[in-house]
């Protein structure tokens, strides 16, 4: 006996219960189809993730609460159990998997684990259940998990496999970032494997604000082997028949069942018996789906935050500052794969301090992607501003204050086009930048959105090669990919006169920032104190500016938005 398993990997929107239930629906009804015994939604497939203080609005939660009854009776006439995420309601508010059959609701599990780091602030909207809870399915034992609940070592998921769950499904919303997938698979490995048992991990899929989530949904077998891996990414309906007894051969290839902590062992489990008969189907055809390198990953992030930042937000094409420098290159490429080139415009830009090999690598990088460019020379502009600031500079000599008002015009350019055509305008900086202050408020960092904000300058070039590799084609040329970096602000400037070597920056700020080691740990890893201090010092007076950018996917394990919530008052210095 086989139980098939549809897995949904939906890409919700926030807040829009209109759309949600109609794609829940449409799974629901495939997934019936295909003979399924039960379909699973990720954790708040049905509100989207996360749905923040619209927690606190009582009508969101009473259209929520009606979605589930609409739900319910749509199920009546489909011979599947769903599993679907969403919140329950009375006094207080649940994250909470429904289990619906045939137009009944058999019950619900309360999320046990709150997260309340990095950009969950669960414990702000939720109460936490106190039950680990169990469905039996013809003699099978099924144990329902919410994503933090399969994380903790010592969780419900102990108390499951004790009490006899051969497959453990786990709805999750777990957010991408760089590398994410190797720790996610091995954690699942470890768990499938302690526990003897089927794990069942349905993720979310998409992007929502700053979070992209990577879908990647995984079937692990009671050995701890990957036997099914959805592809990233991708919004879709994923099939895997399970044999149950594999739990106890696991088991009995161990010997027993094996041993644990009986502090957390949780007395109280709730079992519900659900009257299904599973009959025998046809067997599925394998699946092997490619996994892509952490490159190919942060490139699809991109893509798919861009193009569900426009569509969720109602945009439908983007403008952007292309000045031939890598940051707006890639994001003008990867910007025309998310939503067609035709519905890009790049503003090309130059001062007297623009190199002409700088303006042919914008305007033919143009050409390569087929996107909208127009050429705009704001030296006049410039030289109109300078005049009218002659009078009150007069005593004053040039400094980064006639630099920071050219890149000021090209913002107030961008942001002209982006109000008269309703573009949404691309900001192009990226995490080295955004980390050191080394962006121009009003200016470069104008815009709605800022698609490569959490991608250091050294993993960028990585991106863009891999960018054409995926495509065969040297669209991102290869003058744009070895030029020094620079702003072009004036005569020969490059980024390395204000700024260490990027290979050495962005050593110091993963150190410093993902990692959160001290100056004192630096300073022993053999860092020059010079630099260290120089560095250290950029990042901890730069909050300002960081807390006035646009929003940015998240790429990296702690970024420059809610990850990372520093105060811009701060008088504390670190060494």
């Amino acid at each position: 006996m086989k139980i098939r398993v549809a897995i949904s990997q939906i890409d919700s929107y926030v807040g829009n219960y209109a759309i949600n239930l109609q794609k829940i629906k449409g799974y629901i009804t495939e997934a019936a189809s295909n003979n399924a015994d039960i379909v699973v939604f990720p954790e708040l497939a049905l509100n989207g993730y996360p749905p923040e203080d619209l927690i606190l609005k009582t009508q969101f939660l009473r259209d929520s609460l009606n979605c589930i009854e609409k739900i319910r009776d749509f199920s009546r006439s489909k011979d599947i159990i769903i599993i679907l995420g969403g919140i329950d309601w009375d006094v207080e508010s649940y994250n909470t998997a429904f289990i619906i059959y045939k137009g009944k609701m058999y019950g619900n599990y309360k999320k046990m684990f709150l997260p309340n780091y990095s950009v969950f602030d669960e414990k702000r909207y939720f109460s936490a259940g106190r039950s680990p809870y169990i469905m039996e399915i013809d003699k099978v034992k099924v144990g329902i998990t919410i994503c933090e609940d399969l994380w903790v070592p010592n969780g419900p998921a102990i108390s499951l496999a004790q009490n006899g769950a051969s497959i453990i499904i786990n709805l999750s919303a777990s957010p991408f970032y760089k590398e994410r997938n190797k720790t996610r698979f091995e954690m699942l490995k470890t768990r499938a494997s302690e526990l003897s048992s089927w794990i069942i991990y349905c993720n979310l899929v998409g992007g929502q604000d700053e979070i992209v989530f990577d879908g990647g949904s995984v079937v692990v077998n009671p050995y701890g082997e990957i036997e099914f891996n959805a592809p990233y990414f991708e919004e879709g309906l994923y099939f895997v028949d399970i044999d149950p007894l594999e739990a106890t051969r696991a088991n009995l290839r161990e010997g027993k069942r094996k041993h644990y902590n009986e502090s957390v062992y949780f007395e109280k489990v709730n079992v519900i018996n659900i009257e299904k008969r599973i009959q025998d189907k046809l067997p599925l055809n394998k699946n092997n789906f490619y996994n892509p390198d952490v490159y190919e990953q942060l490139y699809l992030a991109i893509k798919i935050g861009i193009k569900d930042y426009l569509s969720k937000n109602g945009f439908e094409k983007v403008v952007l500052g292309l000045s031939g420098g890598i940051d707006s290159s890639l994001v003008a490429a990867i910007a025309s794969d998310s939503i067609g080139p035709k519905n890009v415009l790049g503003l090309i830009m130059p001062s007297k301090f623009s190199s002409k090999s700088s303006v042919d690598d914008a305007v033919e990088l143009a050409k390569n992607l087929d996107i909208d460019y127009k050429i705009i020379p704001i030296t006049d502009i410039y030289e109109s501003y300078i005049s009218e600031l002659s009078e009150s500079f007069q005593e004053k000599d040039e400094d980064k204050t006639e630099e920071n008002i050219q890149a000021r015009i090209r913002g107030n350019i961008v942001m002209a086009f982006s109000n008269k055509f309703n573009y949404l305008a691309l900001a192009c900086g990226n995490k080295s930048e955004a980390a050191t202050g080394y962006a121009t408020l009003y200016g470069d960092m104008a815009g709605g959105f800022s698609p490569i904000k959490d991608l250091y300058k050294t993993d960028l070039y990585k991106v863009a090669n891999k960018f054409n590799e995926i495509h065969n084609k040297k669209i991102i040329t290869k003058s744009i990919l070895e030029k020094a970096p620079s702003a072009e602000l004036r005569p020969n400037q490059k980024d390395e006169d204000t700024l260490p070597p990027y290979s050495l920056l962005d050593q110091i700020l993963f150190k410093y920032i993902d990692r959160e080691m001290s100056y004192d740990e630096l300073l022993q890893e053999g860092y020059d104190e010079e630099i260290l201090k120089y560095v250290i010092n950029l990042v901890n007076k730069n909050e300002y500016k960081r807390r006035q950018s646009a929003p940015g996917i998240k790429l990296t394990e702690r970024s420059l938005g809610k990850d990372r919530r520093m105060p811009i008052t701060n008088g504390y210095v670190p060494w």
